[in-house]
């Protein structure tokens, strides 16, 4: 059995990579980055190091790495007789291994079973965006090809924080784990994944796990850096951010359980669970990465305007969500594009426009003179907007 993995990172070669080498593939990465394509090439393997209350170390052999920016056509012929192809790119990314995986289905052997295709991303439904993408580019081929492939969605969570120096391609994980993986689409041939659970419907979980871990993280994030903390646990030690990230997380709770028909105790134990992770002191994760790319996170079915949009629909709270989100407005960090680009537009914007810019949302959304208000005290404290 054969994998192609998009994305040789670490949550590509510390979370994905180590399940499927679990599962019993043969590993090939794919990667633009030629310095970590050579460096993954130079060893014959590595180790995932969990640390943390239950940690373990895992040896991963049986791969190899490629470079799809200067080798394609050997990535699609991997893709052609692979049995399972998954990504962690980043959403935004997708556009970018839809061609190879097309080109892929084109050679691949029509008898053969169909290609297993899983997206990996913190994004709702990002499966479902890279077929898309491969349909619209395959046009009136999509017909012929589409029986050679499925498309399962997925949900993941592992932190994987900014590793040490001088470790070369090992990885330091925490212990904890989910893959959720909609089962339908796989008929009664899943992929071997040992760790990994299927389910019937997969929108609960990947809502509960985006807007719980992925909206607590940011938010403990973004009022981190406000108060001058570099490292996620410390800033949950401070009691005051504790309190606004549990506020928070009550409030998307909320939602999901409204929406969903989840136990709403059964959620408070996974927020419990979930702050207990963040906790965790032995792993070496920073506010600044966990709060990069504030745009992206303050888009419109992100992390934080996705569940605030649906509660303010539905007249839940949000005096929580929108106060995290101000955080969000005022995180600096000179050494990331977007955080730049975000204190920018405070500055060039109005704040009715900007609130559309940032999230997407319409001037009659019950959501949009909340924005509108916290972008407007952003403003108001940087004082210089156009």
């Amino acid at each position: 059995m054969k994998a192609v993995h998009f994305g040789a990172g670490n949550i590509g070669r510390g979370f994905v990579g180590l399940l499927l080498h679990e599962g019993g593939y043969e590993l090939v990465f794919s990667d633009v980055a030629a310095p970590l394509v050579d460096a993954i090439n130079a060893v014959d393997q590595y180790t995932v190091h969990e640390v943390g209350e239950g940690g373990r170390d895992t040896v991963v052999t049986g791969f190899r790495a490629l470079n799809s920016g200067t080798s394609p056509d050997a990535v699609i012929d991997e893709i052609a007789s692979a049995n399972v192809v998954t990504t962690a790119v980043g959403p935004t990314i997708l556009k970018f291994v839809a061609p190879l995986v097309l080109s892929g289905l084109a050679l691949r052997d029509p008898q053969a079973p169909p290609l297993q295709v899983m997206a990996c991303e913190n994004a709702i439904n990002a499966t479902d965006l890279l077929r898309d993408e491969i349909r619209e580019r395959a046009g009136d081929a999509w017909e012929a090809l589409q029986g050679r492939a499925v498309f399962a969605n997925t949900a993941v969570d592992r932190i994987v924080p900014a590793q040490p120096e001088g470790g070369g391609v090992d990885v330091t994980v925490e212990p904890f784990f989910e893959w959720a993986i909609e089962r339908p689409p796989f008929g009664d041939d899943p992929p071997n994944i040992p760790g990994a659970h299927f389910v019937d419907d997969l929108a609960p979980y990947i809502e509960r796990k985006l807007f719980t871990v992925n909206t607590g993280h940011a938010t403990t994030a973004y009022f981190g850096a406000q108060a001058g903390v570099e490292r996620i646990s410390d800033a949950l030690a401070d009691e005051s951010i504790a309190g606004r990230v549990a506020a928070a997380l009550e409030e998307t709770s909320a939602l999901l359980s409204v929406k969903h028909g989840l136990d709403p105790a059964e959620l408070a134990e996974y927020r419990a669970t979930i702050l207990h992770r963040f906790r965790n002191d032995a792993l070496p994760d920073t506010v600044w990465r966990v709060g990069r790319q504030p745009l992206r996170k303050l888009s419109r079915h992100e992390r934080f305007i996705g569940p605030a949009a649906e509660a303010a629909e539905r007249g839940l709270s949000t005096q929580a969500l929108i106060a995290a989100i101000g955080a969000a407005l005022a995180f600096q960090d000179a050494e990331d594009e977007q955080a730049v680009q975000l204190q920018a537009l405070l500055r060039e914007q109005d704040a009715a426009t900007l609130t559309g810019t940032l999230t997407g949302l319409e001037p009659e959304h019950p959501l949009f003179p909340k924005v509108q208000d916290v972008i407007a005290r952003r403003q108001a404290e940087l004082g210089s907007v156009a």
